[in-house]
């Protein structure tokens, strides 16, 4: 199930809540019993590794290298 990150405007504590994502939107009271509570964006760090090359390749017509647009000369 995933998790949450609120914070009360109220007392300004950040809490995590586990709930379905069909609950997301959903109100959340703050540990503190406050119910001026916003969701804030998470963001999601992916690492791993790959042995495939990497997207646009460069070479004679794989076009181009740094950008794409041929402005690398």
């Amino acid at each position: 199930m995933p998790r949450y990150e609120y914070r009360c405007r109220s007392c300004g504590d950040t809490f995590e809540l586990s709930r379905p994502m069909a609950e997301s939107a959903a109100p959340a009271s703050c540990p503190a019993g406050h119910e001026d509570t916003v969701k804030l964006l998470s963001t999601v760090s992916v690492a791993g590794t790959t042995s495939a090359p990497a997207p646009g390749g460069g070479g004679a017509g794989g076009g181009g290298g740094c950008c794409g647009g041929g402005c690398c000369g």
